[in-house]
């Protein structure tokens, strides 16, 4: 048995949340190294993640299916076969590309699968994500159809899963999904320059767009991307809070619900980061505004990574103040109900009835029991260190 290192002894075991802990090293140093990327898009082994309007194609409900460079080749041809700064200087905006994403490889692949990287330092099994969404204003949306069908044809188990109904990855596999579904996300959502308003292009193998000096060999306007450094062309995350607070008296946990949500379901509070707002802040800023309770002391546990559309969800734990614990939902209208529940009534529902908002009841589940979000939630993570002691809130 390996010997427990310092972190471990001093705030006991960490968390690792559903959506992340990727197996892959995104190797994001090499994501301009085409020469690299080239050799790794047509190696043999390669592995494609396909998604269709941000849904993956699944070989089952719970693994990811894995296509080859020779599968989908006539929709993006070699994007790498020439340098990212021929390709910006040969830009035209009127020729769409699929968003290709290079996610990194996979470094316990057997030799036979492995591409060395250019210093042989690394090797490991390449993996990319394409979006083979058929938009119909893209210059490809005919080539998208064709391969769509042949796909259908090909690999005729596969299927293209709603994520949030009828997916339900394994750890590893909705990881790297995740990542694959955020970049995408980004990258069609901002396909224009955020400083200057011109077309943008999907460089840094997926991580970055760029704004072009040249439309069709035709110089553009000046931008201020262009020169110097700036941050409006790269993909964003929005960072969230969502926590557990606990009453003073530590025996309650609040709860809320929102109208959407089947009956008797609730969950943690949560709610989006201000500019200039720490953690701490944004946490007693949202529990205040929601649920009109105050809330003193605040610690981070662990955060989440939720690709819908490109959150990181930033777990904590609260404690309300003494005295300031009534609730009072006036403030914002967000929430339908909340409610503090003993931790006897929580414990009851996290053996039972806990799972998605699409999930079917459990069995077991008697009418008006408590019903909380599935464990692959960082609320679930929250609700289980609070009520079960799965943390020990003092050493952390």
């Amino acid at each position: 048995m390996a010997e427990e290192g310092f972190l471990t002894r001093k705030f006991g075991e960490g968390v690792e949340n559903y959506y992340a802990g990727s197996p892959l090293n995104r190797l994001a140093f090499l994501r301009t190294n085409h020469t690299y990327l080239s050799t790794a898009l047509q190696h043999p082994s390669t592995r494609f993640i396909l998604l269709n309007n941000l849904d993956p194609l699944a070989s089952t409900p719970s693994t990811l299916a894995f296509l080859s460079y020779s599968d989908i080749s006539d929709l993006i041809a070699n994007p790498y076969a020439t340098s990212e700064q021929q390709l910006l200087q040969t830009f035209t905006s009127t020729v769409d590309h699929p968003v290709l994403i290079f996610l990194g490889i996979d470094e316990s692949a057997a030799p036979e699968h492995s591409i060395p990287t250019p210093d042989n330092k690394y090797t490991g099994q390449a993996y990319f994500s394409l979006d083979v969404t058929p938009y119909p204003s893209k210059s490809y949306a005919s080539t998208a159809t064709s391969l769509l069908l042949t796909i259908k044809s090909s690999y005729p188990t596969h299927e293209f899963k709603t994520a949030r109904k009828d997916l339900n990855l394994g750890n590893e596999h909705a990881a790297i999904y995740a990542s694959a579904r955020s970049l995408t996300n980004w990258n069609v959502t901002a396909p224009y320059c955020a400083g200057c308003g011109q077309k943008t292009m999907s460089v840094n193998a997926g991580a970055k767009r760029a704004c072009p000096a040249l439309d069709g060999g035709v110089e553009t306007r000046k931008c201020g991307s262009r020169e110097g450094v700036h941050n409006i062309n790269f993909p964003r995350t929005d960072p969230s809070v969502i926590m557990a607070v606990i009453s003073s008296d530590g025996t309650k946990i609040l709860l809320g619900r929102q109208k959407r949500w089947p009956k008797y379901w609730h969950s943690t509070l949560a709610g989006f980061l201000e500019p200039g707002e720490s953690i701490e802040e944004a946490v007693r800023r949202e529990v205040w505004e929601e649920s009109g309770v105050t809330v003193g002391r605040v610690i981070i546990h662990s955060s989440q990574p939720w690709p819908f559309p490109a959150s990181l969800m930033i777990g904590a734990i609260g404690e309300a103040i003494p005295g300031k614990e009534d609730i009072y939902l006036g403030n914002d209208p967000e929430l339908e109900g909340a409610r503090w529940f003993g931790f006897e009534e929580v414990k009851e529902a996290l053996a039972v009835t806990t799972g998605g908002l699409y999930d079917p009841l459990p069995e077991g589940y008697k009418e008006g029991m408590l019903r909380l979000p599935p464990k692959t939630a960082i609320a679930n993570q929250l609700i289980r260190a609070v009520v079960l002691g799965e943390v020990h809130l003092a050493k952390i």
